[in-house]
């Protein structure tokens, strides 16, 4: 390996750590802000179903948790499911991210129990598994195919939170995470599909000389 390739793996590493590290600090300063400041208060702000109020928490449902504990427990998979998701292309986080909280908190908004508050993370973490492990099927190539194995394999047990399991467990919002990240793994794997192969591999494309 040259060394260019060496700092341009570096440099992407790098980045990885600074987006998931960054939307951590961000997630643990929002709870402690809640603890200190907001005691709590800011839990309200999340999705409250079929209500005018609760569409905002659609978008900050994610940010909010119901305590360290609840934080401490979505902080792992996050940083490990994200990182893989980021493993090909930086930017499969982005749109990944976006699908699976839209998906998972509309879901929530429409069949969520009457009167009940949902926050926390894991909704998106739910996508993040759904599309590491329905990406092998959608693209079908070796590499795609390995990764949703090996998903499954560590991460398997996380299907059954996409069903009524206990009091005070989103399952709502970990099924349709859950499927926001399939929609994400059809979608991204329909765009390769899409794509001359040369181009996917970074080559520039040869063109025909015009007569």
């Amino acid at each position: 390996m040259s060394t260019t390739e060496t700092r341009s793996i570096t440099r992407e590493l790098k980045l990885h750590a600074m987006l998931l590290g960054g939307f951590v600090a961000l997630l643990w300063a929002i709870e402690l802000l809640d603890f200190l400041i907001f005691r709590g208060s800011l839990d309200a702000l999340g999705i409250r179903p079929r209500t005018a109020s609760g569409l905002v928490g659609i978008a900050l449902a994610p940010l909010l948790h119901g305590g360290f504990a609840h934080l401490a427990a979505n902080t792992v998979p996050f940083l490990a499911l994200g990182w893989l998701i980021m493993l090909r292309r930086t930017t499969d986080l982005v749109l990944v991210t976006l699908l699976s909280a839209l998906v998972g908190g509309l879901g929530v908004w429409l069949v969520g129990a009457p009167s009940s508050v949902h926050v926390g993370a894991s909704g998106v973490i739910f996508g993040y598994f759904g599309f590491l492990l329905l990406r092998g099927w959608f693209e079908r190539s070796a590499v795609s195919i390995a990764l949703s194995l090996v998903v499954g394999l560590v991460y398997g047990g996380m299907i059954w939170g996409v069903l009524p399991s206990r009091m005070g467990i989103s399952w709502e919002g970990h099924l349709f995470g859950f499927l926001g990240g399939v929609l994400a793994a059809r979608l991204l794997a329909r765009r390769l599909r899409a794509r001359p192969a040369d181009a996917v591999q970074g080559r520039p494309l040869a063109r025909r000389p015009r007569g």
